[in-house]
């Protein structure tokens, strides 16, 4: 059945016609393998495997629903603002946001337009194959902004370290540190984002590198992304 709100167990048993004991013995399963998820109220709604694969109909609501907490955690972590982007042809589209707690630096970037060669979420999907490298010269944002070459560069130790940086590249002052988002497949299809003020930031951006390399492992988790064990033939 298709539901458009979340369902209790006594309205799924009346709407299915399983006895109790059958209806409470499926929804357990489907909870172990992550197709249905119960909120704080006790009802039921499609759990993380299910968005991914089932819900094809709001593909960018799903990712944004299980990201949310993950969201939440770094911004209150970081304190800092938190963003989430996915690749659409060659542009970087900004789906959700977590304010930062301190007034400077609390700028809403869901809809803004950036150059993704100035951004660090634009940086990982260049890193990962998600976007094309722009061929000539790059529109120069900032006396910081990265050269075609400089961008070149920089994006081979991306990969390596596991997250991308901007020191002041969009706009004077303000730094920011990004990490790939991978789904079951593998394939990177989002990327999360920490921003700032550099007067916080400049000496915290391997740091809190680090950290998201770490927290996104929960995200990317829960899309079904296993990584490859160490020495694993």
């Amino acid at each position: 059945m298709h539901a458009h709100r979340p369902y209790s167990f006594g309205e799924l048993v009346a709407e299915t016609g399983l006895a109790k004991s059958t209806g409470s013995r499926l929804l357990h399963a489907l909870e172990r393998h992550q197709l249905l998820e119960r909120d704080g109220g006790g009802v039921f709604r499609p759990g993380a495997l299910f968005a991914v694969y089932a819900a094809r109909h709001e593909p960018i609501a799903e990712l944004e629903r299980i990201a949310t907490p993950v969201l939440r955690r770094i911004g209150e972590l970081t304190g800092e603002t938190v963003n989430l982007a996915i690749p659409r042809g060659q542009s970087v589209v900004q789906i959700a946001q977590v304010d930062s707690r301190f007034m400077l630096g609390a700028s809403n970037w869901v809809g803004v337009d950036v150059p993704a060669h100035c951004s660090a979420l634009g940086k990982i999907f260049f890193a990962y194959n998600r976007i094309p490298v722009p061929a000539g010269t790059l529109v120069r944002r900032t006396p910081r902004t990265l050269t075609s070459r400089q961008l070149r560069g920089e994006l081979r130790t991306v990969v390596e370290r596991g997250y991308a940086t901007t020191r002041g590249e969009l706009e004077p002052g303000l730094d920011a540190v990004a990490v790939p988002v991978h789904g079951h497949d593998g394939e990177v299809v989002a990327a999360l984002s920490v921003s700032g003020p550099d007067v916080r930031l400049a000496d915290q951006l391997d740091a809190i590198g680090t950290l998201l390399v770490k927290e996104i492992a929960t995200l990317s988790g829960l899309l079904g992304h296993q990584p490859e064990k160490e020495g694993a033939a």
